[in-house]
């Protein structure tokens, strides 16, 4: 499944970042990071608008505070990033002003994109007990596969309206995954959902399925504070993961 224009809609929020930037997982590329916690960690993989966009960073900043968790967000783009301008932009207007969002998605392909965070995560559990992840649209595949059968990376993934998902990824996981998932959403197709719930409880993995009605792809990382129903499912959407993330990171 490839990238839908509703992976590149929704709205900017407001705030300030408290996190910080950071050389890794090596000096040649860096990660936000926020948080303080030295025994347990969460990779944040972000959507195509990048490491650098602020929603991201600030949804970084809560859960690093109500999960406790120390969060890497790395910039897995080579510095590239879709630019937040094209929240404003209809998609009749993409080409013209000079937007190919296929050639982006294959310059950060999942062949090229993956050794490099799968590294990511090798290094963060190299230095910490307990490690999660969590991606939103373009960083849904990837948790499937961090938490996938034999790798031995993370101890629990979560994921809000992946795109790019394909039905192997789901066939793979292994470790318990959390499912956010809107109503309305052109990437997590409906025959997706369907296979989620029959994989999962095939192979006997623990889930979580979050069902948001009448909300849009994007809302958990740009839904609109003042669009009906979107406030509420970006409130639901970061409680849940936290939720998940003090489950299974924090062990009774």
């Amino acid at each position: 499944m490839s990238i839908q224009p509703c992976c590149v809609k929704g709205f900017e929020w407001d705030g300030t970042p408290e996190g910080k930037a950071i050389p890794f997982p090596t000096a040649s590329n860096q990660a936000y990071v926020t948080g303080s916690n030295t025994e347990a960690a969460v990779m944040l993989i972000t959507d195509v608008f990048g490491w650098d966009f602020i929603n991201n960073r600030l949804l970084a900043d809560h859960f690093a505070r109500e999960a406790n968790v120390t969060v890497y967000m790395p910039d897995f783009f080579d510095g590239e990033s879709i630019s937040k301008d094209t929240l404003k932009k209809d998609f009749s207007d993409w080409a013209k002003d000079g937007l190919d969002i296929m050639a982006f998605v294959g310059r950060h392909s999942r062949e090229i994109r993956e050794p490099e965070i799968f590294d990511c995560a090798k290094k963060l559990r190299a230095e910490y007990k307990k490690v999660g992840a969590v991606g939103y649209c373009y960083g849904g595949w990837v948790i499937c596969r961090l938490g996938a059968k034999g790798n031995n990376l993370v101890d629990c993934v979560s994921m809000g309206h992946p795109s790019m998902l394909i039905k192997e990824d789901l066939d793979g996981v292994e470790v318990p995954i959390q499912i956010l998932a809107p109503e309305i959403d052109a990437a997590y197709t409906a025959e997706l959902k369907e296979h989620t719930f029959k994989v999962l409880q095939k192979n006997q993995v623990v889930f979580d399925y979050v069902h948001f009605p009448g909300v849009e792809h994007s809302c958990f990382t740009r839904g609109h504070p003042e669009k009906a129903g979107e406030l509420e499912a970006m409130v639901r959407g970061k409680q849940a993961a936290v939720d998940w993330f003090k489950t299974w990171l924090h062990p009774l």
